[in-house]
């Protein structure tokens, strides 16, 4: 039996023996090199993959090595040496089109992965994606200059920032694009005020054609950075280039910031990236699952969507711990590990302790009833409506009695509140809108307390 052979045969029992997303991850890569005096020489692609190897799968690999050769076996391992191997056809198409762009890229910290094609559009963030994409087409034009993109955390305002400059790196080379964080032109100018190249220092942000900083609201506090800022965007902007920015919260609601930068950064286009809305999320779920070779069924992409609600990152560290579970206790990924994962990752005290008040919040965020109208008097036929889905998630989720929904919905009567449980019981089956919202609200709020 040649090593190749013995190879291919060792991998057939693991693929057996190991879920299919981990066979492909951490097996499928690896190529025998060649085999001498018992001695089987395994080459894995990079240094994390062959400490991650002996961590993991070492001894799965040398018992089924054994079991396949019939007696002792050693095995080795190497490294594949950087450039051995060819990459992809797209990879060489890429590097070629943008021989002199490399270094433009590890220069100013650009990522290469923060693509438009890779950001996920929905209606959350479609308006922002437009206005990125025209400011590639219109540099320093008045309208959007400058650009500031902002929203909570893990949305997608850095993936924007640079996707913006990959976009004028590949199509306007000539172009000089300068990125940075907030922190790292705070620390930049911390060190040239040290080292005294303070003038360096100002050329080096000076030159841009285009000036991309990240987290603008970190210069709140920084009086002196906020000066240097200040005068680094007035050169800029006057010489006609090109100036965005992101931030947690549009430029008017910041504190701590200089009034006269306040306004520069109002003078331009401000634009929100909002959470994403379900099917976006499905479609993150999807995108992400697939990027890291998961091949998730649509009822488990369903429940993480259902219940990662906060931000694109959340979403993609899921996906990660899920691939992390799987890998480590050698299990298959189903909807029972998938649940366990979620909740680890919403935290304990955010799905346990359901109350009466949990649901009345959740169905006025979902029917945009405001929660004292819901437990209010009002008989109006949409405040009705909602008021009667709560009485109802109530009853059929939390079990609690008719007397004690009656109290907290105005001091109504256990006879209203029977009323009312079967008027939505009714309706889930022949309207199909409230037969639709109210399993989906029931799914959301009974994931707590399974």
């Amino acid at each position: 039996m040649t090593h190749i052979d013995l190879w291919k045969t060792i991998k057939k029992s693991l693929k057996k023996n190991h879920p299919q997303h981990a066979f492909s991850t951490w097996f499928e890569p690896i190529t025998s090199i060649g085999l001498s005096n018992d001695e089987l020489i395994l080459e894995v692609p990079n240094q994390f993959f062959f400490e991650w190897i002996q961590s993991h799968y070492k001894e799965s690999i040398q018992k089924w090595a054994v079991e396949v050769y019939g007696e002792l076996i050693t095995i080795k391992y190497t490294v594949s040496p950087e450039g051995s191997k060819q990459p992809p056809q797209k990879e060489i198409a890429i590097e070629e089109k943008y021989n002199g762009a490399k270094k433009s890229y590890q220069r100013n910290n650009i990522n290469r992965h923060y693509t438009f094609a890779s950001f996920i559009e929905g209606a959350h963030n479609q308006f922002a994606k437009a206005a990125a994409l025209s400011t590639v087409g219109s540099l320093g034009q008045k309208a959007f200059n400058p650009l500031v993109i902002y929203g909570g955390v893990g949305m997608g305002k850095t993936h924007l920032l640079h996707a913006i400059g990959n976009k004028i790196i590949q199509e306007q080379q000539e172009k000089e694009v300068v990125c940075a964080s907030s922190e790292k032109f705070t620390l930049d100018f911390i060190s040239s005020i040290q080292k005294n190249r303070t003038v360096e220092f100002s050329k080096s942000y000076r030159k841009a054609d285009i000036l991309l900083i990240d987290d603008i609201q970190f210069f709140q506090g920084k009086e002196q950075t906020q000066e240097q800022f200040f005068h680094t965007f007035n050169e800029l902007f006057h010489r006609g280039k090109q100036i965005v920015m992101t931030a947690d919260r549009y430029p008017g609601e910041m504190v701590g910031l200089q009034d006269r930068l306040l306004s520069r950064f109002k003078s331009g286009l401000s634009v929100d990236i909002q959470p994403p809305d379900f099917e976006t999320r499905v479609a993150i779920v999807m995108e992400k699952a697939e990027k890291n070779g998961l091949k998730l069924s649509y009822d488990i992409i369903e429940l993480i969507g259902t219940h990662i609600k906060k931000n694109v990152r959340d979403l993609e560290s899921t996906i990660i711990r899920l691939l992390a579970h799987s890998s480590l206790s050698n299990k298959e990924i189903d909807y029972a590990l998938t649940k366990k994962v979620i909740k680890e990752r919403l935290g304990k005290s955010s799905i346990t302790d359901l109350t009466v008040e949990d649901i009345v919040r959740r169905v006025s965020e979902t029917t945009h009833i405001k929660e004292r109208e819901i437990v209010g008097a009002s008989r109006k036929m949409e405040i009705t409506e909602a008021r009667q889905i709560s009485i109802y998630l109530c009853r059929e989720i939390l079990g609690t009695p008719l007397v004690s929904i009656g109290i907290h919905f105005g001091g109504r009567d256990h006879s209203t509140v029977l009323h009312a449980c079967r008027v939505i019981g009714e309706k889930t089956k022949k309207n199909h809108r409230i037969g639709t919202l109210v399993g989906e609200l029931k799914n959301e709020l009974s994931f707590a307390l399974n």
